[in-house]
């Protein structure tokens, strides 16, 4: 096999890089998905994990085309980091709601990693003439980013589960102590001021 020049041993390196977070966040989606009662987002984070996979495995098929074989390096590591983090996913949080919204966070922060790295996927690829890379990039990148507006949805849901279980009624929406917040001296004074006028 003849031997890479720098521009493919360049992309090669980004996408085996990109290669090794989709098998981590594989064995993380399983985690998260075991945890997951609600049903819609269950739904979402199962065709999610079918996205993830089929982008491995098309990141795997570009690094070969490119003369490229070193991810086996980048996939152990990530099934580590994985298997690493995997117990944690299910003690998170004190009800299951928070232990839901915070996998919905990890995965924020995760559908984020991936879109940078696919966005300077692209870009390489770009530069260097690539388009095949370029265009691979790109729609994985926005497979992510559409994952990521999910998850925003699901962050702001979760939260608001949290606080219907585990604030008290009489503590949410600014009241204080179990009493409405009272009113400050300069609302009281344009109350007296239009009382006063009413009765002109």
């Amino acid at each position: 096999m003849a031997e890479m020049n720098e521009r493919d041993t360049k992309l090669v390196q980004y996408l085996s890089e990109a290669y090794g977070k989709e098998r981590e966040l594989e064995s993380a989606l399983k985690a998260h998905i075991a945890l997951t009662t609600k049903p819609a987002y269950r739904k979402r984070l199962q065709q999610h994990l079918r996205e993830t996979k089929a982008h491995a495995k098309a990141v795997e098929r570009r690094i070969t085309k490119l003369g490229g074989g070193g991810q086996l390096l980048q996939t152990a590591v990530g099934k580590a980091m994985a298997a690493a983090k995997g117990p944690l996913h299910a003690v998170r949080g004190s009800g299951e709601p928070e232990r839901m919204l915070k996998n919905a966070k990890t995965e924020y922060f995760n559908e984020h990693e991936e879109i940078a790295t696919y966005l300077a996927i692209e870009t390489l690829a770009e530069k260097v003439g690539d388009r095949d890379t370029a265009r691979l990039a790109k729609g994985i990148r926005r497979e992510e980013e559409r994952m990521a507006r999910f998850l925003e949805g699901q962050i702001k849901s979760l939260t608001g589960a949290v606080v219907s279980e585990e604030v008290p009624r009489s503590q949410r929406n600014g009241a204080v102590g179990g009493r409405r917040p009272k009113r400050t001296s300069a609302k009281r004074s344009a109350k007296r001021a239009r009382k006063k006028a009413a009765r002109r």
